[in-house]
Parts: C-alpha cells; structure tokens; sequence
C-alpha cells in the first residue's frame, strides 16, 4: 500500500510521467498545474485509486515499484475525467484552486485532459518492468475498458440534468460507469500487475466493483448533509444543483407520500433550487429515511465486496477492506 516512503516514490513516479509531455508544449504545464507539483503547499488528490491499486498487486505478491505504471495510468485517466468533469459541471474549484478550465479557458482544458487521457495507455504500453505482451494486452483492454465504462456514465449523468424523471436502477447504472469503474479498474489492474491469472483478476475487479458503489453512494450522502467545513462545498450542493443522487433516486421509490411530494415538485422542473427549497428538499429526505438507506446501502456495498474477497481467497491481508471501510464511512 502507498504509505510513506512508497507514496512519495509513486508522486514522483507520477510526476516523471507527466515530464513525458512535449515540454515545448503549454499543454505539459497545465497538466502540471492541475497535479500542483510545481506548489508543494497546495492540497493534491488523495490518490486513492493508486493506494488501492498498489495494495492489490502488493497482496498479490508484487513490489510496490512494479505496480506503478498501472498506479499512474490509473490517475491520470482519473484526473483527465476530473478536468472534463470540471467544464462539464462548470465547477470553478477543486482542491481550493481555480480549475483549469476557469484559469485557461475551456479549449485549453479540454486538450490537457485529452493529453493525460493519451499518457495513460502510452505509460501502461511502455514502462511495465519484465511484462510479457499478454498481461500488457489485458491490462491495456481493462483501461480501455474502463474508459468506456466512465464515458457512458458520464453521458447518463449529464442527461440526467435535463430529465425531469430518473428511476432507482438508471441511477445505478450511471454510478456503475461514472464511479464503479474506476475502483474495479484499480483492483483488476493491481492483481494483473502482480501477475495474478485472469480469473483472479477480474474476482478483484468485481471487489473493486462494489466498493465504487459504495465509494459514490457516501459521496451522495456528503453532497447532500455534509457541512462546509467537511465537504469544502455548501451545504446541500448536489440537491441546489437538482442533482439525481442517491438519496433522490431513492424517494422516487418511497411510497406516495407529503414528503416524496415536496421533492418531486422541487425536482419537476430543470431550475436549479434555491437555499430555502434546497433545505426544504433535504428535510423532506431525512424524514423519508434516505439518508438512512444511503447509510444501509453503503454498508451492503462494502459487505459485498468483502463476500467476494472471502469466496475468492482475495485481500488475504485484509488491507483492501480497511481501505474500504474507512472511505465508505468518510466524512469528506
């Protein structure tokens, strides 16, 4: 697991990664702006699909080092969905810094995270140490993969803004891309880069799978009844913003009732909410119970993924699922 020593050998691995950008480029120094590597005060990425990923391969019987390829094309195909996700949701911050899209104008943000999309396959083609071209194929289709996977979530979610109706199972499909993806990714590739055979990977995968699950399903909870000072967003930001979250897409499936009443009115039409209908809309939830069944929902997720790894003999350790619980239970 990245801890210490090894985290700071897989930043500047990371780094490394991104000095591979044409350097008479300006595309290389937005990309280098986005990761804060030229501001050692500024507040990065948690860097938790590299953590999980790396634990995977170390349970598996790798070196950290090995898995750093993969840890690296993990992030960056993250992060290129983050600036995407930034212009797409006109998001003016994260981490506390003007995005890229805000500082550069949307062209020049859409280019740099094309270009960290493009570095992920070259990094995972290129740099495994002593890997036969078969596990290089299948790690390569599991990115590419991936990549599908968070594009169609990402088109649902973006339809979702429009949509006056979202069922239950739409929403689920949406996280499934947009979010799942991603921690399956991290796990399959971590067991691929230790050598682990296929069928064992992708059983890490289907772990990963529902941890992501789990992973965005708190993320609701946080976008809805976090505070400021947890979450760094206002209050209530996802229901302002008319977001279909968990917590929403849940009441849908409530009895009729006066309080499923209040949030289907406020979510019937595409404006965004203002800070007295907001509170009304969040008030209405936790009586119905949705921040409860988000709260149940999450620990099924994480229940799942430890069945899987039980059944398949995986995370003997048992270091994948603190990772698990302790982010699936986060207050920011």
């Amino acid at each position: 697991m990245l801890t210490g020593t090894s985290f700071d050998a897989f930043e500047a691995y990371l780094e490394r990664a991104v000095e591979r950008l044409d350097e008479t480029s300006p595309v290389r120094a937005l990309v280098r702006e986005h990761f804060a590597f030229d501001d050692p005060d500024a507040k990065r990425g948690k860097r938790l699909r590299p953590r999980i990923l790396v634990a995977a391969a170390e349970t598996e019987g790798a070196q950290a080092e090995d898995a750093f390829a993969a840890a690296a094309a993990v992030e960056l195909l993250h992060n290129f969905s983050l600036v995407h996700d930034d212009i797409e949701d006109r998001d003016e911050l994260r981490h506390g810094r003007p995005t890229l899209w805000v500082s550069h104008g949307i062209p020049a943000a859409i280019t740099a995270g094309d270009a960290m999309c493009a570095l992920c396959y070259v990094i995972l083609l290129d740099e495994p140490p002593h890997f036969d071209p078969q596990r290089i194929v299948a790690m390569t289709s599991c990115l590419h993969r991936t990549h599908y996977a968070l594009c169609t979530g990402q088109g649902a979610d973006i339809g979702f803004e429009t949509s006056l109706s979202v069922t239950f199972a739409e929403y689920l499909a949406m996280i499934e891309g947009k979010t799942a993806a991603l921690f399956a990714a991290a796990c399959e590739l971590g067991a691929l880069a230790a050598g682990a055979p296929s069928e064992r990977a992708a059983a890490y995968g289907r772990m990963g799978r529902a941890y992501g699950l789990a992973f965005q399903v708190r993320d609701d909870v946080l976008g809805t009844w976090g505070t400021p000072a947890e979450t760094g967003k206002p209050a209530g930001a996802d229901i302002r913003r008319r977001k279909w979250s968990f917590p929403v897409a849940w009441a849908f499936t409530a009895a009729p009732s006066h309080d499923r009443e209040i949030v289907a009115h406020a979510y019937a039409s595409l404006e965004q909410l203002g800070d007295a209908r907001a509170g009304e809309v969040i008030g209405a939830l936790e009586r119905m119970g949705a921040h409860r069944a988000a709260d149940d929902a999450c620990d099924a997720y994480v229940a799942q993924a430890v069945a899987v790894a039980a059944e398949h003999d995986l995370d003997r350790d048992g270091r994948l699922a603190d990772i698990f619980s302790s982010t699936a239970h986060r207050t920011a």
